[in-house]
């Protein structure tokens, strides 16, 4: 992996290696990702079924399909990816995150196909994939066009770009930094830079600039007693999904 790479924020990839062990805790730091888990996996079933075709009941519904998770982590999202049939890469700029996935992955007789590595990284190689999903990532990256760019190369001609973000609001940074990281202690202080964080206005003007169609958006709420999460279509306010496709 380039330690050069244009989208690559140091002060990131120090942020998650320091919590390599924590991926699949389920009541650790990252227990509000695998909470959201199942309304992401809902979300992309549906999209890739638009894009695709397929049986809504069929219980390996990316069977067939090459599928990319970007920023993977320890793995929570691209395990369900293989799980619904696809033939699964996941690659981060982490070494302790690959490190976690790969153990747990091995751990649970799953095939995927770990590297340490970035987005632009890859997509130099070539390599392309029915789908691509990049979520919770796009607001820790140090150059937003350039990570866009690399997705759109490294989505196939007809494929399918998931990816899932954080709205830059005032009741996202209520909710999401002050709350979240300060008064509840759900996620480490200093995981998320408001700044950073992505109106759906310009992630959707970036990916058309990549050539992109931009082909839903829907927003995720969060039930805080129950620490639930439920599809909100129409409130992209704090946490929100998109969906795009590659002529």
């Amino acid at each position: 992996m380039s330690a050069t790479s244009a989208t690559l924020d140091r002060s990131e990839i120090d942020h998650f290696d320091r919590l390599g062990g924590e991926w699949w805790n389920a009541g650790g730091e990252f227990e509000l990702l695998h909470r959201m888990n199942p309304v992401r996996i809902g979300f992309l079933c549906d999209q890739a079924r638009l894009r695709f075709g397929g049986d809504a009941a069929s219980v390996h519904p990316f069977a067939g399909r090459t599928a990319l998770d970007v920023g993977c982590g320890g793995g929570i999202l691209a395990e369900p990816l293989a799980r619904l049939g696809a033939q699964t890469t996941g690659i981060d700029a982490s070494g302790e995150a690959i490190a976690a996935a790969t153990e747990h992955a091995a751990a649970a007789g799953l095939d995927i196909a770990y590297r340490q590595e970035t987005a632009e990284g890859l997509a130099a190689t070539g390599a392309q994939f029915d789908i691509v999903t990049a979520m919770e990532i796009v607001e820790h990256v140090a150059d937003m066009p350039a990570f866009l760019a690399a997705l759109a190369t490294l989505v196939k001609p007809g494929g399918l770009l998931a990816m899932s973000t954080l709205n830059r609001t005032a009741r996202s940074f209520a909710l999401a930094i002050v709350g979240a990281e300060y008064v509840m202690g759900w996620v480490a202080r200093g995981t998320h830079d408001w700044r950073k964080f992505v109106r759906p206005s310009e992630l959707a003007a970036g990916l058309r600039r990549q050539g992109l169609e931009v082909t839903a958006m829907a927003g995720m709420k969060l039930d805080p007693l129950r620490r639930q999460w439920s599809l909100a279509p129409h409130d992209l306010s704090i946490n929100y999904l998109t969906a795009a496709g590659k002529p």
